[in-house]
């Protein structure tokens, strides 16, 4: 079973500090990334590991990395590489991209060289329909790519070099990528430096300037703001927004209007014992949606009927049905899901076993008697 390192640890400490301390589990993302980079994989070490630094369980996690494809679930070769096949990359000559790799390499989808160097993948789009077809290594892009060239680039990889990526950063391996996609930057010295934009991007900036397209308002002159005055321009937005709002006691007396424009009587906006939309929680103006002849339902209310003689309708109990569904079905919290709870399952298991004592009967009884518990 993988130890992971100290530093792997530490690491894990400062993703899970990022976030409030009662939403720890938001951290299990970038953990996962984590110790991909150390392990090139998702190994059920790892998943027991994000379990641990988080109080979940592996279920949970395990969940989570089976999920995107972006977890590998076995081994990972030092640059994976991704060749798109969907519609647009395929018409232009995506598939044989993918088909000569496949040849040359001796692998197939999710395969990996015998030198651990390479593994190849399809990949359903890469969101650069106007570059096609492309491939990215270790998610940075190779544009306008045919057969001949992108062998060229995995042969460069085999025998120890980097090739440039047409947009993006120095290449660098998976488990090097998986800790910038952890929240780390990139400490090799001048990687983020190199690279440049695309050929077609800037074909669309250069169409902007000459037709003098540009967002309403925007000066491209005027300076970035620091933190501290983006924070104070904020706050005093706010404070104005504050200001601007009516006190409590207006608002109140504020008369309602009819829809002949004059004024209703007082208690008009709502219909009697309705608490206000805004002053109610969302799950009980749902129970009250669900429930629309309620006496708490708003006349307004999605498929409420309203009766013609305007007589109220019966009274109902929207509100205690919502609460009661509340209580019984307690949310889901870091530590374990919602239902997993020992006593429950120890009073099944008590059943089941005095079903079998009463009548004598064998395990199916006992199954059969629990079930109909």
């Amino acid at each position: 079973m993988t130890t992971f390192t100290d530093e792997t640890r530490e690491r894990a400490r400062e993703i899970i500090a990022r976030y409030p301390a009662d939403r720890s589990r938001s951290a299990l993302l970038p953990l996962l990334h984590l110790v991909q980079a150390e392990e090139g994989y998702v190994s059920p070490a790892g998943v027991t590991f994000c379990a641990e630094v988080l109080g979940l369980n592996k279920a949970q996690v395990g969940a989570v990395a089976t999920f995107y494809t972006m977890y590998k679930r076995k081994p990972t070769g030092d640059f994976l590489v991704s060749v798109c096949t969907n519609t647009m990359c395929n018409v232009l000559g995506g598939q044989e991209v993918y088909d000569s790799l496949a040849e040359h390499l001796g692998v197939g989808h999710d395969e990996t060289t015998a030198d651990g160097k390479i593994t190849l993948e399809h990949a359903e789009c890469l969101a650069a329909c106007d570059y096609g077809p492309v491939m990215t290594v270790n998610y940075d892009f190779f544009d306008g790519v045919d057969s001949t060239t992108a062998v060229g680039v995995v042969d460069e990889l085999r025998t120890g070099g980097r090739p440039m990526p047409t947009r993006g950063a120095r290449l660098c391996t998976l488990k090097e990528m998986a800790v910038q996609l952890a929240g780390f930057a990139d400490d090799r010295d001048g990687a983020v430096a190199d690279g440049g934009p695309g050929e077609p991007t800037l074909r669309g900036l250069r169409l902007a300037q000459q037709h003098g397209v540009s967002v309403s308002g925007f000066d491209p002159n005027t300076p970035i703001r620091s933190k501290a005055e983006a924070d104070r321009a904020a706050a005093e937005a706010k404070a104005k927004a504050e200001a601007a709002k009516p006190a409590p006691a207006e608002a109140a007396a504020a008369p309602v209007k009819g829809s002949d424009g004059a004024s209703a009587p007082t208690g008009a906006g709502t219909a009697p014992g309705v608490t206000a939309p805004e002053e109610t929680s969302p799950q009980v103006r749902t129970a009250e949606t669900r429930q629309p002849d309620a006496a708490t339902s708003a006349p307004d209310a999605p498929g409420t009927t309203v009766p013609v003689d305007h007589t109220a309708p019966a009274a109902g109990d929207a509100r205690a049905a919502e609460a009661a569904g509340v209580a019984s079905n307690p949310p889901a919290g870091d530590g374990k899901p919602a239902g997993d709870e020992a006593g429950a399952q120890q009073r099944n298991l008590t059943e089941a076993k005095a079903g079998t004592d009463a009548d004598g009967g064998g395990p199916a009884d006992a199954s059969e008697t629990g079930a109909q518990k």
